[in-house]
Order: C-alpha cells, then sequence, then structure tokens
C-alpha cells in the first residue's frame, strides 16, 4: 500500500491542534488533536511511499514506534486514505492507459470521496468499463443519457430507437446538428463513441434475452413519447423483469422532468407497480391513459432543452452510481421537477400487492417514514486516537454518511 491523503480533500487547520479535510458538509472530516510532528507527517502521505518508507521517515521525525501505522490505519478507517497503487489487476490496466486515465481523473476523484477502502476509487472506475448497459430512445434525455455512461466510463453503452433524427431531437451533449435526417441509433452510437474516454468494445445488435447473451448490468428507458414518460407501459418491462434486468426511466413530460424509478426485479416497485396505485387513487386513470395511448401525437413535446439535460445528468449520475454498487435514492421512487419553479419532489413507487411483478411478497427494502430509495446508512467516522486524537464531522455540519452499499438481490447486476 502506497497511502495518499485523497487529493480531492481541500485541507485547512482549524487551530494548532486540529485539520479539517473537506469544505463541503458531505464530506467533511475533522481530525486532532495533532501534535506539530504528526502534522508534518501528513504531508508525506503523498502516494509516493510504501509503509516501510513511511515508518524510516516517521523515525526521523522522532515519532513513537508504530506511530505511522496507527496513524496509517486511522485516516484509512476515515476513509480519508487512498492507495496510489490499489485497485487490484483492473485498476493496473487501467493505470496503463495513461491518457484514457487523465480524461477520467475528475470522475476518479469523485469516487474518491464517495468511497472509503484504500484502492476503491480506482477499483470501481475500472469496473465500469466492464459494464454493459443499453439506453432504450434516443431523443433530447435518451442521447444524453447514453453520452453520459459513455463518458462516465461505462465500457459498453447501446442505443436503441427507431425513426430519423428530427431538428428538436438537437440538443447539446446529445445529439448534433448534422446528424439531422440520420437513424437515430447510428447517430446515437456515434455521440456515445465521441464522448466515450477510451476505444469501446465491439457492439453487436444482440437483444439482451437470446441464447448466450451476457445481458446489460442495466436498461436506461428514455422514451421520446411524453405519455410513455408519464404512464409507462408495464408491458414493455416485462422481459426485463423476467430476466432480472434493472432498469430506470428517465424522461420529460409536458414540461416536467421525471427521473426513476430505478426498478430492481423483485425488490423495489416497477410500472405494473405504479399503474396499480394510480388505478387505486383514481377508477378513471384507465380511461385516460387508454385516450393518451390512442390519441394522436404531437410532432415535439414541451421538452425544454436545459430541463433535458438536468434530467439527463440526474438520470446518468443515478445510473452510474447504480453500476458502482450502491443504491441510488431512484430506487423504488420518482424524482420529479417542472418548469418554471424547478423544485424537485420524489414520490415513492410502493411495491403493490396487485402487480405480477413479486417486489410486494418480499420483505420491503423501504420502510415508511424513511426517504424513498433510502438504504441503511453508516457512520464512517473513526473514533480512535492517538491519545485523545478523534475524526469526526466539523461542527455545525451533518456527519458524512456513505450510501447503502446493494444488498444481494434476484436482479442480474455487475453482468
Amino acid at each position: 500500500m502506497h497511502p495518499m491523503v485523497k487529493p480531492a480533500l481541500r485541507r485547512g487547520w482549524r487551530d494548532l491542534n486540529t485539520v479539517q479535510f473537506g469544505m463541503t458538509p458531505a464530506h467533511a472530516l475533522t481530525v486532532g488533536p495533532l501534535d506539530t510532528a504528526t502534522g508534518s507527517f501528513l504531508d508525506l502521505l503523498d502516494g509516493t511511499r510504501g509503509l516501510e518508507l513511511l515508518r524510516e521517515e516517521g523515525r526521523r521525525m522522532d515519532l513513537p514506534d508504530g506511530h505511522a501505522d496507527r496513524l496509517v490505519r486511522r485516516l484509512s478507517r476515515a476513509g480519508l486514505l487512498d492507495d496510489s497503487r490499489g485497485g487490484g489487476p483492473a485498476g493496473e490496466a487501467l493505470r496503463g492507459k495513461p491518457e484514457v486515465l487523465e480524461r477520467l481523473r475528475p470522475d476518479l476523484a469523485s469516487l474518491s470521496l464517495t468511497t472509503s477502502e484504500p484502492g476503491d476509487p480506482l477499483r470501481r472506475l475500472a469496473a465500469r468499463r466492464s459494464m454493459r448497459v443499453q439506453v432504450r430512445g434516443a431523443g433530447r434525455v435518451g442521447a444524453a443519457v447514453a453520452a453520459l455512461l459513455s463518458g462516465g466510463g461505462v465500457g459498453e453503452v447501446l442505443v436503441r430507437d427507431v425513426g430519423r433524427v428530427e431538428p428538436w431531437d438537437v440538443a447539446p451533449g446529445g445529439l448534433p446538428p448534422e446528424a439531422v435526417g440520420e437513424r437515430r441509433e447510428e447517430a446515437a452510437r456515434r455521440a456515445v463513441r465521441r464522448a466515450a474516454p477510451d476505444r469501446p468494445p465491439r457492439g453487436t445488435a444482440r437483444s439482451p434475452l437470446e441464447e448466450g447473451d451476457p445481458g446489460y448490468s442495466l436498461v436506461v428507458l428514455a422514451p421520446r413519447d411524453d405519455v410513455a414518460v408519464h404512464a409507462p407501459d408495464p408491458s414493455a418491462a416485462e422481459p426485463l423483469l423476467a430476466s432480472g434486468t434493472p432498469h430506470l426511466y428517465a424522461g420529460v413530460v409536458e414540461a416536467t422532468g421525471v427521473a426513476g424509478p430505478l426498478v430492481l426485479p423483485g425488490e423495489t416497485g416497477c410500472a405494473g407497480c405504479l399503474q396499480q396505485d394510480r388505478v387505486d387513487r383514481d377508477p378513471t386513470w384507465p380511461r385516460l391513459a387508454a385516450q393518451w395511448r390512442s390519441g394522436r401525437r404531437r410532432r415535439a413535446g414541451a421538452c425544454d432543452v436545459t430541463l433535458a439535460m438536468t434530467v439527463a445528468g440526474l438520470a446518468a449520475a443515478h445510473a452510474l452510481a447504480f453500476l458502482d454498487g450502491l443504491v441510488p435514492s431512484t430506487a423504488g421512487a420518482r424524482w420529479e421537477v417542472s418548469l418554471p419553479g424547478l423544485h424537485w419532489h420524489a414520490r415513492p413507487v410502493w411495491p403493490h400487492t396487485g402487480c405480477p411483478c413479486g417486489a410486494a411478497g418480499r420483505s420491503p427494502r423501504q420502510e415508511k417514514g424513511s426517504g424513498p430509495g433510502e438504504g441503511k446508512r453508516e457512520h464512517t467516522g473513526d473514533g480512535g486516537s492517538r491519545a485523545t486524537m478523534a475524526v469526526q464531522g466539523p461542527p455545525d455540519q451533518c456527519p458524512r454518511q456513505a450510501d447503502a452499499e446493494r444488498p444481494a438481490g434476484t436482479w442480474r447486476a455487475h453482468v
């Protein structure tokens, strides 16, 4: 191990004996009391020295025997350290591509703040390269989601859609103006390739349910049809539920952006659960939905370009969190935001006993009274100390917490 204080966290001394790592309430921690020698020793934790060399440096600084190891261990348990040589074989392979790693350096820094074990940031970034994601829909939202996932390091992003690119499909970060008139799938795939930090593996046109197909780690459903965004058809996701494939909904309908739910088959509420709940609350819902689906489609929906990019960014962020092994807040919830107020609201999608997806028959992952999509959270601060040294959140700030690791389930993950 070559310990390195996470460079993404800015450091500042609160007083002569207390140092604060990080600025924001979500990630800031304070460490103290620290003597002058220990404070100077922190500067040596830059990833260029192994533990043996750090021990030698500690002896030169007249630090007590074992002090270097204790400090490294406690900072590591607090989630403040990374390992510059960590990440396993996949991480080593990524370090062998410096131009790719430099492109993904901000993403790696972000992962360092959402992981606690040294070496995990590079390990998770490298793991994304083995992921296979499908995006269904290549409109303003879908094409941008696909490009963002590719730019975030996902190795294979496949896009499915029909028809040709219309002028209103064009958006920054998605389909370019020169793509108008081209087949949507082809134009979206080029956008994915342009966004990729590395040459992606050769894609195929296989369906995720074909015999011998390895399937997808995630499917993102981003329809261009605003009715399908507001009232997703449960039958469209039946093959995904049957195969245990996680899927995430996203889109814009009537100047309202929607991200979620993230459906973990057999665990969280799905499109069928959403439909059943709406029928329970509004008996006229089936009549309205039938009229919306059979009515004449408008050529261009109310999909403001900035709102589309906002939804695409949020959906892609939740998708990456899931691919990294966490349970984002879209699991079992729809996040909605409408123009012009732009206030986000989370609307839970509870498992319904009348839905054949089976999620209601299992022990619920969510309990009423907790936030939608919230998994178990745990504190990552370390109360251990040399003498009375403590690691804690800074005053007047929320203690640092980490999203729960994804529990074992029936869905297909990390294929």
